[in-house]
């Protein structure tokens, strides 16, 4: 079974020693190179990269890599339990039952993962994203009205899937991503605000998911949420009060936490 686990990086880090991941320099283009395969080889969109963040590394692993399986994961963000990192067995043994993993769900509570994107960011993504499905792909409007009332998801763009899956999910994504970047003014946005496009496809990977499983696509049994955690670990008392602020104060999220 040949597995490979991008694992999408803009610096030099502690990369698993296990054979299925794959670091990738995202964001290459007309940099330095960090020792590591870069995403402006090949077929890719590296140049894209500050407004697609990690996904830049998927889009090039998803044109250019030749694997039965393909994965996203993050310089500190892995699948794994206890923090250890997901090993080649264990993810073998999880693909002979399933064609896609997920990580765990993130649940919002007292938000739907529309009114969170529209309090912490701008709504206008989101308009003019389902402004998109409507001409392009109107089949999936009623799976994105649906989705994005719900108060959990599927975050980080992270996966695990079948390759030819992953391949048709990803023909739809950047079709759509490529579309709404031509869409968005972004001339006074700040670094962190241009990363819209990654924010949005963690909530398209959410729409994308519902529709193929109300469809008999893909069966809710080929889908398995295993656990994943962060390097350094978060700062959840910086994000309860930056979700809290953003919700009823309307301060919009500036940075990462």
């Amino acid at each position: 079974m040949n597995i490979k686990i991008i694992v999408a990086t803009h610096k030099k880090c502690e990369i698993p020693e296990d054979e299925i991941y794959l670091p990738v320099f995202a964001g290459a283009k007309g940099k330095e190179d960090i020792g590591y395969t870069r995403d402006d080889t090949g077929d890719n969109n590296s140049e894209l990269n500050p407004y697609y963040s990690e996904l830049s590394a998927l889009y090039w692993a998803y044109k250019n890599l030749d694997c039965d399986y393909l994965g996203l994961v993050h310089y500190r963000r892995y699948f794994g339990k206890n923090k250890k990192i997901l090993t080649k067995k264990e993810a073998v043994e999880l693909l002979k039952k399933y064609k896609i993993l997920l990580p765990k769900k993130r649940r919002y509570y007292i938000e739907s993962l529309y009114s969170h994107y529209s309090h912490t960011f701008d709504e206008n993504h989101l308009i003019q994203t389902l402004n998109i499905i409507k001409e392009k792909y109107p089949e999936y409007t009623d799976s994105f009205n649906k989705t994005l009332k719900r108060s959990w998801g599927y975050m980080f763009n992270m996966y695990i899937m079948d390759k030819e899956i992953s391949d048709k999910y990803c023909l739809w994504l950047f079709h759509i991503l490529d579309e709404l970047i031509k869409r968005v003014d972004s001339g006074n946005m700040t670094p962190f605000e241009k990363r819209y496009a990654g924010r949005i496809a963690e909530l398209l990977l959410n729409v994308w998911l519902s529709y193929q499983l109300d469809n008999d696509i893909i069966r809710k049994e080929d889908i398995k949420e295993i656990p994943y955690f962060q390097i350094g670990g978060e700062n959840w008392p910086k994000k309860i009060v930056s979700f809290l602020g953003a919700k009823f104060k309307g301060k919009k999220y500036k940075k990462s936490f």
